[in-house]
């Protein structure tokens, strides 16, 4: 191991991916299955980071909370301030985020200023999330479908939308690739730089 002051930008990434759509969509098993497709990538679970937040944190609800909405733009932030870290070192940052409403979308759009942002909206549906919420390990409590229906009006004519309640994870993150022009820079098409 060497000491000697190495630099960590280089060549930036082909761009980054914005996984989004209701939570039992897919998007955190659908964003660590792309990233490990691509040669050199970084998963961001935009739930971790507000996670990190030891106390004072406040985790979206369907009630109306002024500091919830907030912190839902912090976590953001944050997100993005990473992601353009890992894309101006090489690594094509794939995040997975809950974003139904377009001023979140817009700040995605210009916060994350490094790359190409590709966003991707996961929509199975209501009835095929709330199926795959109960059917996790930690089911949610919450019923989160009416979010379906925001997402649906307010970001209609946004990204690129997958309906992804027949597929694999596996044909979720082909059809991903084909769409976001990734494909060819998967793990098996990239030589490492």
């Amino acid at each position: 191991m060497s000491l000697d002051l190495m630099p960590v930008d280089r060549e930036p990434a082909a761009g980054a991916v914005l996984l989004t759509g209701i939570p039992g969509s897919g998007k955190s098993t659908v964003a660590a299955a792309l990233a490990a497709t691509l040669r050199m990538s970084a998963h961001i679970e935009v739930d971790a980071l507000q996670a990190m937040i030891v106390s004072g944190g406040q985790w979206p609800s369907p009630a109306v909370n002024a500091e919830a909405d907030r912190q839902i733009f912090l976590r953001a932030r944050n997100a993005c301030l990473l992601a353009d870290s890992f894309a101006r070192a090489g690594f094509i940052p794939v995040l997975d985020d809950v974003v139904v409403r377009r001023s979140h979308l817009d700040f995605y759009r210009t916060t994350l200023a490094a790359v190409p942002l590709h966003i991707v909206i996961l929509a199975p549906g209501p009835a095929e999330a709330w199926r795959r919420n109960q059917a996790r390990e930690k089911a949610l409590a919450t019923d989160w479908s009416p979010l379906d229906e925001a997402m649906r009006s307010e970001l209609a004519q946004q990204g690129t939308w997958i309906d992804n309640a027949a597929q694999t994870v596996e044909e979720t993150v082909e059809a991903i690739l084909s769409v976001t022009g990734l494909a060819c820079i998967s793990e098996v098409d990239q030589p490492l730089r």
